[in-house]
């Protein structure tokens, strides 16, 4: 569905989002079809949020690392049969949409969470859940607290433009305590503030909070507090309009979870295309025609697979239990596994 971005976003928004060279004039997305866009240009161009270790933050080389990185890396290995094909735009939470919408990138993966607003009135399409999260609070040992609810008359740090300020309302507002809202432009700010005493508690998703623990100085003196207050269901986000390319990002990564389920990985996927179970055989692109319907060879799972591994793969090293974040699977583990992730087959 193709938006007037003037009536959308403003001139003033625009300005900004042109000065931080987030606007591309014009945006060739919004001309062409983004997969078209893609080969032609020969990468994928996607948004991340750049300071999140665990889920997309640069190495010491400028290398992207983490889950959602790996994530668009299989969607380049899907539809360009090379994962290094990728750019990473880095964006703040709140420019991440609008750079979407205007083509400067084809996707984004920035942990952010599923509403209806910004699945239905800003001209984008969540595409999938990638993980299922939950906003929580930190505070300081020293303050001896046991629960948010002792949090009555604390001054709270968060994001600005984040779910995380509406959540928190609610919250407080539900259980009629006063409190302190101090907004910053960015988890970093906001973090920083509360590691330098500026606020009683920082309040994000929980995800984002493990990773926010270990910037902190002396992180054992930090403890997340354990009521999750929301439903943060996060995701890949693209344009509407442009069913094609929905197809593809969702069904590379229904294609991550099925793969898992299958006992398909990273390793053994080139070998098991000699497998007799046929539902391992139409993810590897051996029987049927399945590339056909989203624009891509047969093989694409296979590409996708063998370039970063299956959804299980993808946590374990990222974020999972062989990482520093050591966050458990949870409602992420596979819905055979006592989890909530389940993907539609390939049939």
């Amino acid at each position: 569905m193709k938006r007037n971005l003037r009536r959308l976003f403003g001139l003033p928004l625009l300005g900004a989002l042109a000065a931080a060279g987030l606007v591309a004039a014009p945006p060739p997305a919004a001309r062409a079809g983004t997969l078209e866009t893609v080969i032609s240009r020969g990468q994928l161009v996607c948004g991340i949020n750049p300071n999140l270790p665990g889920f997309g933050q640069p190495d010491v080389d400028g290398q992207f690392k983490g889950f959602n990185a790996d994530l668009c890396r299989a969607i380049a290995a899907a539809v360009l049969g090379d994962a290094r094909k990728v750019k990473f735009v880095p964006l703040t939470a709140p420019l991440r949409f609008q750079a979407l919408s205007s083509g400067t990138v084809d996707l984004l993966t920035h942990n952010s969470s599923w509403t209806m607003q910004r699945d239905t009135a800003i001209g984008l399409h969540f595409t999938g859940y990638t993980f299922y999260d939950g906003q929580a609070f930190i505070a300081k040992k020293a303050a001896g607290l046991n629960s948010v609810t002792e949090l009555g008359g604390a001054s709270i740090c968060t994001q600005q433009g984040s779910t995380s300020e509406l959540n928190a309302a609610d919250y407080f507002r539900a259980r009629k305590l006063k409190y302190e809202l101090v907004s910053f432009a960015s988890d970093d700010d906001a973090l920083k503030a509360f590691g330098e005493g500026r606020c009683d508690a920082f309040t994000t998703d929980a995800s984002a909070l493990a990773s926010a623990r270990l910037k902190l100085a002396n992180p054992e003196s930090y403890v997340i507090l354990p009521e999750v207050i929301s439903k943060e269901p996060l995701g890949l986000v693209v344009r509407d309009g442009d069913d094609r390319w929905f197809d593809i990002v969702r069904w590379t990564l229904n294609a991550l979870i099925d793969a898992e389920e299958l006992g398909v990985t990273q390793a053994n996927a080139a070998e098991l295309e000699k497998s007799p179970n046929p539902e391992i055989r139409r993810l590897l692109g051996v029987e049927g025609k399945f590339g056909q319907g989203i624009g891509l060879s047969d093989d694409w799972a296979l590409r996708a697979i063998t370039a970063v591994g299956n959804y299980g793969e993808i946590f374990e090293r990222n974020i999972g239990q062989g990482s520093p974040l050591k966050l458990p699977r949870g409602m992420n583990a596979l819905w055979s596994k006592g989890g909530v992730l389940y993907a539609p087959p390939i049939h």
